[in-house]
């Protein structure tokens, strides 16, 4: 078994034992078992998954790192979100504020801005994503 923790700026999400964990690294989809190889690695907005008691578990993620040992995952993001607290409609809103937001910025303008408004247009996707995965699941 693996120890799962996700923290983010404002509280800890989850810490419990896992049976595994899969990551949206920046590479692509990373998945953790026990006695995994030691390493830390950056993640993208995406989505996070974990199974616990035979039952897979999702959440939205947004930017961060994990840390892995062979016996505990520690992911430290900026945003994690279960299916349950997604409001679609207001993820479609942020979506479309914020594409034009950086549609109506000039050339010269600062590249902190474009990151922050493309990292926003990314945590709005993953959340979309979890939220009609889950719907057509159903």
């Amino acid at each position: 078994m693996l120890h799962l923790e996700i923290v983010t700026p404002e509280k800890k999400i989850f810490s419990d034992t896992v049976e595994d964990v899969y990551l949206p690294g920046e590479e692509g989809e990373m998945g953790v078992l026990e006695l995994h190889a030691a390493l830390v690695t950056s993640l993208k907005s995406g989505e996070l998954r974990y199974h616990k008691d035979g039952q897979v578990n999702e959440l939205a993620i947004g930017n961060g790192f994990a840390e892995v040992t062979q016996e505990k995952v520690t992911v430290l993001t900026d945003m994690a979100m279960g299916e349950e607290e997604i409001d679609e409609a207001a993820v479609e809103a942020a979506i479309k504020s914020a594409q034009d937001a950086l549609h109506g910025l000039k050339h010269d303008h600062n590249a902190e801005e474009v990151a922050r408004l493309q990292s926003m247009i990314g945590q709005s996707l993953a959340k979309l994503n979890l939220k009609r995965k889950r719907r057509k699941q159903i």
